[in-house]
Formats: structure tokens, sequence, C-alpha cells
């Protein structure tokens, strides 16, 4: 199999499925990892939380690289587990320009380059003003936006995170023209909870990467300030990142539509006809299914 080289572009250490979606991707077979870059608040600290992790799954050879940092920014809800963790004897790479880096990787390489971007777009947008030429060597995947459908399931569309944080960003990479462009939004990667029997072969697995990941849940679930989140022995909280690292290599189970999306000043993403061209998630054709493999991938 021709693995797929990609990119993962994350908030790690805010919302926890970003570090669900980072041990689905280091299990996929289909995906090669060549970088992983942090953007959002502390990029620092997500840098070295993505170093631990890493380092736990045996995976130290692949770069990090830490985005524009404000270390006052964002909350650190898994910043305990970091406690005793030295960056300083870290094995591996860990960069200081994100952007620098995504641009480093996408044009060294002689084959087309998927960046999964499952946070705002900042470091990208960033990327595409350094060498705009990135765009023609890459497919976007990204966790982006809200059509129909809202938070929990709810009708409506609704200024989503990750573009209400930075819309000109998201603007900026929506207009590029890349060799394709995909999201997930809410209408789909908002559905996703792993429960039952398929939770429990997580929680209870011994293999060191699921152990780290149900740490952090656990360390991740006492300190969130947004959600209350009172069940991590019974089920996941929403895994919306996972759905983006499934788009890098696969739609099967999803119904996909291209559509026309604009970017409001709000961060709402409107269907417009005016709007960018964006191959869109908008339906399950099999979330069970999705869940199945989901939970395959995490403990294959």
């Amino acid at each position: 199999m021709n693995k797929i080289p990609v990119i993962l572009d994350t908030d790690i250490g805010s919302d926890i499925d970003d570090t669900w979606a980072l041990i689905m991707l280091l299990n996929c077979p289909e995906l090669d990892l060549r970088l992983v870059t942090t953007v959002g608040g502390d990029t620092v600290y997500r840098a070295h939380l993505t170093a631990k992790l890493l380092q736990t799954a045996g995976r130290s050879d692949v770069p990090i690289a830490a985005g524009l940092n404000d270390p006052d920014g964002g909350q650190k809800f898994q910043q305990p587990w970091l406690e005793g963790f030295d960056p300083g004897a870290y094995p591996g790479q860990i960069l200081d320009d994100g952007a620098q880096a995504m641009v480093d990787v996408i044009m060294a390489s002689s084959e087309p380059v998927t960046v999964i971007a499952i946070a705002v777009a900042t470091n990208i947008a960033r990327a595409l003003e350094i060498e705009p030429r990135i765009a023609s060597k890459c497919r976007f995947v990204g966790m982006h936006g809200s059509v129909y459908i809202g938070y929990d399931g709810q009708p409506g569309a609704v200024p989503e995170t990750n573009v209400r944080y930075d819309v000109p960003a998201l603007r900026k990479v929506f207009a590029a023209p890349w060799l394709e462009k995909i999201i997930t939004p809410l209408d789909t990667c908002g559905l996703v909870v792993l429960d039952g029997e398929r939770y429990q072969q997580v929680y209870h697995s011994e293999s060191p990467m699921l152990k780290a990941l149900i740490e952090n849940y656990k360390i991740w679930a006492k300190l969130v300030s947004w959600m209350k989140v009172d069940y991590e022995d019974v089920k996941t909280s929403v895994l919306f990142d996972t759905v983006a690292v499934y788009l890098a290599y696969s739609a099967n189970l999803l119904e996909m539509e291209t559509i026309r999306l604009r970017v409001t000043d709000d961060g709402l993403t409107l269907l417009d006809p005016a709007g960018d061209e964006v191959k869109t998630a908008l339906r399950w054709r099999d979330l069970d299914g999705f869940h199945q493999h989901l939970l395959e991938r995490l403990n294959p």
C-alpha cells in the first residue's frame, strides 16, 4: 500500500478530541505522518504534549513544529499529564515555526501531501502567504464549520469554534487552489461518540498509547469548564477531529456533496452561490460503521 503523506495541524491540549485523533492517525496504515504543527494559544505547551504522546507511541521520528506562540492564550487542560516531562531530553525534533515547517515538508515532497486541519486555520493561512504554491501540491482536509446542524445535533448552523477564532485565515484557506478541499462540519463530526463495549475495549486496554489516552481523558474531564463531563468511564466526549483523519484516506461511510460556502464575520459557514467550492461531509451513510472502524484503528 502506498501511504498518503500527511501533516496534522492541531490545537491539541484544549478539547480532548485532538488527542483521540492523533492516536487514531498513528494507527492508520493508510497514512504516513510527516509533521505535526501546533496552533492557537500556547503552541509550545501543545508541542510538548504532542512530543510526550509521540514518545509514548514510539514515534519520536515525527517532527513537531509550534506555531505562533501566545503563552497566556487558551486553557491547558492536559498540562498535569506533562508533569516530569523534560522537552530538552526529547529525542525528536521540536521546531519553532509551524508555518515554515509545513511549507518545507510540502515543497520537499515528491508526491501530494494531505494537510489534516483540526484547529483554527492560522498556520495554514500563514504557510500560504509564505509559499502560495503549496496549494497545488496539497489536499486540504479540515474539521470546520456547520452547514445545517450545530453542536449536540441541534438543527441550524452555528459559528463553529475552528472557524470563528480566525475567520480571515479560513477564508484564505477556502479560496486557495488545493488539489482537493474537504471538510467535515458539525453536521457529521458532531455526532461521533464511542460508548458501550467499544469504549470499554479502549478504556481497559493495556496498550501504552491507549493508557496514555485515557489518562489524558480523565485529567481533561476534571478540568474542562465549558461542559460538565462526568462519564469518562462510560463513553467519550464528542470526537469531532477523528472524522477529519478518516477523510484523509476514505469517505465511504459518509455522504459527500460539493457545495459553495461563504464564511461570515461571526464565523458561520453559509451556503452561497458566490462562495468557495468545498467537498463537504453532510450526512453519514453508516455512523455505526464508523464507530466500529474507529475502534479498530484505536485498538488494532
